[in-house]
Parts: C-alpha cells; structure tokens; sequence
C-alpha cells in the first residue's frame, strides 16, 4: 500500500474547510469497508465540528453491519440552492455515482471528494484519493484521520479495524507489500480495537437460513474451464425462500476456493425479472475486475461484482466465455 502524500492530505483538508456542511456517501448494497470508510470519514468532520449526513441506498443485508443501518439515510436532506453550493459530497468506496445505487434526491452538481481502491476506478484530479494497492478504503481513511485529528478513540479504532479486517478477509489476502497495513493495523490496536472480538463479531450470529442457501449453491456448483471455475446461482425463488438478510456468499467463495485446480469463482443472483448481480472472485493471476467491467462492473483484481441486465441462462454462458479466455 502507497502511503497518502501531504498534498493529498492537504488537498482532502482544503475540501472541508471549504465547505459548511457534507453528506458522506457510499456505495449501494454496502459491506463493512463501505461501512467504515463512511464512518471514519465522519469521525474527521465530527473534530471540525461540521455537520454531516451519511448516506446509503441500502440493503444493509450483511450480519455484521446490520446495526450501522440507522445510522445512514437514503435520501438527500431538502436544500437550498446557496446551501448546495456550500455542501460537499465525500464519496467513500467507490467513484461515480451511479454506484451509490437508488437514492431519493439528486446528487448531481454538488462539489465532490472521492476516496476509493478500486482497481477500476477511473477517476482523477485534485479531489481524488484514489490507490488500487491499498486492500480497503478503510485504510486510506485511517491515514487521513491520523494525519488531520490524530489518535482516534477505542471506538473509532474498532470501526477502522472493522473495515479493514472486511476487505483483506482477516488479513488473508494480503501479501509481501502489505507492510503499512499491518503498521496501520498495530496502530489501531494500540489504540483499542480488540481483533478477537471483532473477528466474533464478523463472524457470528449467521441465520440458519444463510446456512440452507449455502447448500443450496454448493448442490448447484459446477466446474467449467478445465475445471478452473466453479459456477453456481441463485433465483428469484431461492430469494424468496430464504431472504436476503445475512447471506453468505463470502463463505461460498472461500470453500470453492481452496478446492484443487480452482483458480477462480463465479456467483450469479437474479435480482428482478430483468436483472441479476454477479459476484466474482478469484486467486493470483485471474483478473475478475477486467471480467466484471464487461458487465459493468468492476472492484479489485481478485474481487470484483456487477449488476446487469440478462437472466441467469443467458447470463452464464456469456461470463463464462470471459472466463474461458484467461483460464
């Protein structure tokens, strides 16, 4: 991970000042990383005493952040035109807007700050903090909030390390230049975050109905590509049974995964009549961003998803040809 330099610093610092008031947005269908970022980017502007709203489309499906739901909103607060001009969006996780899903009032015109690490990102400018190579957003917004308020408290750690401890699947994913991450990480600890709590905290309180759909998805897998990709799916009617709360898909990954041969994992949700979400996951070399830009998507090298139109039939056999081409 490359370190923030003192003009991004300075740059994301001159944004607030700038302006009055903010709302900090991130992306739809939000993980523990968004989560964080968006939090810890609140934590800022709470020690400049500027007033804030959080945003999210939602869902907040996921176990682990159920409880940080009430404390975004999906809709932009009324403004008046001086009051937009004077408010800054701070974009968390993510780059365009279209990504910050169905959101009730319009975002457009609003001065705005990204902070994302998405390798698909394309953004660019004076607004922007943006590196591929840090494992979670998370990461660049503790080093903001070291470098413009100092230590955070025990509960402002804990929500960093949340974040962090999301996206590098408990510093499972990490690798040899991953030095500042375990730096920043110690940090954090040193300032309380306990990791064995949070860690049962991410990892407990799954509905047994999760457990059921994972069966379901493992009943339905099946290897393409020489065997290098594992595909499963699941329908409108598998929704319908189980729910969308505390679905766990992550697990489903992990476990094809280690499987011997498997370079590379694909998951596909139809979501409407006309749309479906694709969840692609992979180890070393098999870049699944480029794949999922494909379908409009994108995220890292080794995690990436999209929301497309199609139905799974023919779906399918269309990502699985992408596959075809690099496995």
């Amino acid at each position: 991970m490359i370190k923030i330099s003192d003009s991004q610093i300075s740059s994301f610092r001159e944004f607030l000042v700038s302006h009055d008031s903010f709302i900090i947005a991130g992306h739809k269908e939000p993980d523990g990383d968004c989560v964080s970022s968006c939090m810890g980017l609140s934590f800022i502007l709470d020690s400049m005493s500027k007033p804030y709203v959080r945003l999210n489309a939602g869902p907040f499906k996921r176990t682990e952040i159920r409880k940080y739901a009430d404390l975004f909103v999906n809709e932009v607060p009324f403004m008046t035109q001086s009051e937009r001009d004077k408010c800054g969006l701070i974009i968390a996780d993510c780059s365009e807007i279209s990504r910050l899903g169905e959101i009730d009032g319009d975002l457009k015109g609003f001065d705005t700050f990204i902070v994302d690490h998405h390798k698909t990102s394309d953004a660019s400018g004076k607004n922007v903090i943006i590196d591929p190579s840090a494992p979670a957003a998370s990461c660049l917004v503790q080093q903001l909030f070291e470098a413009l308020v100092g230590k955070p408290s025990k509960e402002q750690a804990e929500v960093l390390f949340f974040g962090m401890a999301t996206d590098t699947g408990y510093f499972r994913f990490l690798k040899e230049d991953s030095s500042e991450v375990f730096l920043g990480t110690a940090r954090l600890v040193e300032a309380g975050a306990n990791p064995r709590e949070i860690y049962q905290k991410m990892t407990s309180g799954k509905g047994w109905n999760t457990r059921k759909l994972l069966g379901l998805m493992l009943g339905r897998a099946e290897r393409h590509c020489n065997n290098k990709l594992v595909v499963t799916y699941e329908t409108q009617e598998d929704t319908r049974k189980f729910g969308q709360e505390g679905r766990d898909s992550d697990a489903f990954y992990s476990l094809m995964l280690e499987v011997e041969g498997v370079e590379a994992v694909l998951f596909v949700r139809q979501d409407t009549d006309h749309t479906c979400t694709l969840g692609l996951r992979s180890k070393d070399s098999c870049d699944v961003s480029a794949i999922a830009s494909k379908f409009g998507g994108g995220g890292h090298k080794n995690a990436s998803g999209a929301s497309t139109e199609g139905r799974i039939e023919t779906l399918l056999p269309q990502v699985i040809k992408e596959f075809a081409k690099v496995l």
